[in-house]
């Protein structure tokens, strides 16, 4: 196949989807892998670098998707850049269609066979594809350094001829991915840290890690309805977020900061910190919140930006793993070969099987038509049933309007 890696258009991504070791390795297992000039150059990968790892850098992206039969993406295409996918494309990305619906309707329109890498099943056979959980773990890390050096006091317990020294006490709101790596790193800058999580079954992660699980009482129905088949916390009942809001507001009085991570798959992030909760808190406190960019866990949060509340500051970052390049891009590319291998399989060509678990869950548009049940459903629309496995058409010449659209604006 011809895949192509196109520059990230949304403003301030770092990312880019291959590091030249991967796209290296793609080209051995016998693809054609054409980037963009320039896409790697804020994660540190130079063109250089993949001329050398075998791969062909071209002067746009125009270019590269004139001639792809796969796209690889970190984030979503802007408008243009739908526009310059051509019929039977696969287009690879965190496309976020559950939260932008719209988007996989303008894809199907283009007979663009999209899969989203938010969609990939949490299950055992897929975890090297995870992309979610690579990044998270990312954001995990980054959120509790961001918080050390807010924080205007120290993390760790110390014993000084000047005295002795507190360590900070944090409390880390959900205990998935992003959540129980944010408690290991505090840890291991020496705080004190107590999590919250709906889901019971965490509470023993969260102890091998160090941290102390703040336990709400919940009832059987409850327990069973915390967690989603696939591993993901649910909303809960307006009586459970009372109790957990009244446990969890005598606990933030002492915290020094707090990272809240609770996302709800295509829902807006529930509201665990109030502003009066913020209010009790010391001057000088530090909350990053996570889950910024779908409204905060945090009342008085703001997308993208760093407030202060009552003293307390409010820290919005909305997309930390471009925060560190470097490790986000190596370990994103790894979770995304690892997906093309799965579909390519033994031969040079991608199928889309749906008869395989990992494919359907994350194929989000096929044949013209939105194929991923949630994502219909947030269209209105009735998901048709699933196609024999086939594999891709190959894509269709590009009009010469195609092949010189630009691709350098922004994402709507």
């Amino acid at each position: 196949m011809k895949i192509a890696v196109p520059r990230e258009s949304a403003e301030g991504e770092t990312r880019v989807a291959l590091t030249p070791q991967i796209a290296g390795q793609l080209v051995a297992d016998g693809h054609e892998v054409l980037v963009q000039s320039g896409a790697g150059v804020a994660s540190s990968n130079t063109d250089e670098a993949y001329r050398e790892a075998g791969a062909t850098v071209v002067p746009d992206a125009a270019t590269g998707y004139s001639q792809a039969d796969m796209v690889l993406r970190v984030g979503k295409p802007s408008d243009e850049e739908v526009e310059m996918l051509r019929d039977g494309t696969i287009l690879i990305g965190t496309l976020g269609t559950l939260a932008h619906p719209d988007l996989a309707a303008r894809l199907a329109k283009r007979g663009v066979t999209a899969i989203s890498m938010d969609a990939i099943p949490r299950i055992t056979r897929a975890q090297s594809m995870d992309t979610l959980s690579s990044q998270a773990t990312v954001g995990g890390y980054k959120a509790v350094l961001i918080a050390a050096e807010r924080l205007p006091k120290f993390f760790p317990l110390l014993t000084t001829a000047a005295g002795t020294i507190r360590p900070a006490r944090g409390i880390v709101m959900g205990a998935g991915v992003a959540g129980l790596m944010a408690i290991g790193t505090a840890k291991r800058l020496g705080a004190v840290v107590e999590a919250t999580d709906v889901r019971p079954v965490v509470k023993e992660q969260v102890q091998s890690l160090g941290g102390t699980f703040i336990e709400v009482e919940m009832t059987p129905e409850e327990k069973a309805a915390a967690e989603t088949a696939g591993g993901y916390a649910t909303e809960m009942s307006d009586d459970y977020k009372r109790r957990q809001a009244a446990l969890i507001a005598e606990r933030v009085k002492d915290a020094d900061f707090i990272i809240t991570t609770a996302l709800i798959p295509g829902r807006p992030a529930p509201r665990l910190v109030t502003d009066e909760m913020v209010a009790s808190m010391k001057p000088g406190s530090v909350i990053v919140d996570m889950a910024a960019e779908m409204g905060g866990n945090v009342e008085g949060t703001e997308a993208g930006k760093e407030v202060v509340r009552h003293g307390v500051t409010i820290i919005g970052i909305t997309n930390l793993p471009a925060t560190m390049p470097g490790s986000a891009t190596q370990m994103y590319a790894k979770n995304l070969q690892t997906l093309i291998k799965h579909l390519v399989g033994d031969g040079t060509t991608a199928t889309i099987d749906f008869d395989d678990e990992i494919t359907k869950g994350a194929t989000i548009t096929h044949g013209g038509k939105v194929v991923h049940e949630a994502t219909a459903k947030a269209l209105g629309i009735e998901p048709p049933a699933a196609p024999a496995p086939a594999a891709a058409a190959p894509a269709q010449p590009s009009t010469d309007a195609d092949a010189t659209a630009s691709a350098e604006s922004k994402d709507a």
